[in-house]
């Protein structure tokens, strides 16, 4: 059971902001992805890499709410209120050939396992009831595709590619345990923060412009 960094997850508290957001940080208008209806979300996405994309997700306003809460913690007041000031690095994403497994020797829980689709796309994912984001978005979401090609396969090319994702945690040791139980430990850079600081996620992408950080603390990119 080989975890694989699937995607990098930018939060929004609109579609339309995330995707300026993107145009500022990269000089790419990211290509529109679909709607999630039971989650009651919509999103963009572009390719990063061969088998990894970068995802924008955004409450969708004309959908009706779901009857528990959306993923990544959206309902959550704290994050809600956090995306008022700018989009953010939220989370990431990595997919396993073994769900079930992953879930089994996860030393924190991931949450139930439930089916999802969108258009022609199926896959299993482990979802925490409350919607909350395993150690705040810094452990990842689990991922199972249920299709013979990965997603970022049919994206649009962008120009950028995922380099590294750094994870900033004041407890590394622990950080790193957790990682390496769903076999994800050799897909991101861990880094130490001191008890006054927050942890946070940070993605160097290269491109056109070079070496760009977009993060997912108070800074913006």
């Amino acid at each position: 059971m080989t975890s694989r960094l699937d995607h990098i997850v930018i939060a929004a508290k609109t579609l339309e902001e995330g995707s300026l957001y993107i145009r500022n940080a990269l000089g790419v208008d990211i290509p529109p992805g679909g709607r999630h209806l039971f989650m009651g979300t919509h999103n963009l996405v572009m390719a990063i890499g061969e088998a990894v994309y970068l995802e924008v997700i955004a409450i969708d306003p004309t959908l009706d709410a779901p009857r528990h809460p959306r993923w990544f913690g959206l309902d959550d007041p704290y994050v809600r209120n956090w995306l008022q000031t700018s989009p953010r690095l939220l989370t990431w994403a990595i997919n396993t050939p073994d769900l079930e497994a992953l879930v089994v020797n996860s030393v924190v829980p991931p949450g139930e396992i439930v089916e999802a689709a969108r258009d022609d796309l199926r896959w299993k994912v482990a979802f925490r009831e409350d919607g909350s984001m395993p150690a705040g978005g810094l452990l990842p979401l689990c991922i199972e595709w249920q299709t013979d090609f990965h997603p970022a396969s049919r994206m649009t090319g962008s120009g950028w590619r995922l380099e590294s994702l750094r994870l900033f945690h004041n407890r590394p040791q622990w950080l790193g345990e957790a990682l390496e139980a769903i076999e994800a430990i050799d897909e991101v850079e861990i880094h130490e923060l001191d008890d006054r600081q927050a942890p946070y996620l940070e993605a160097i992408l290269d491109g056109p412009q070079g070496p760009v950080a977009i993060t997912g603390n108070d800074l913006s990119y």
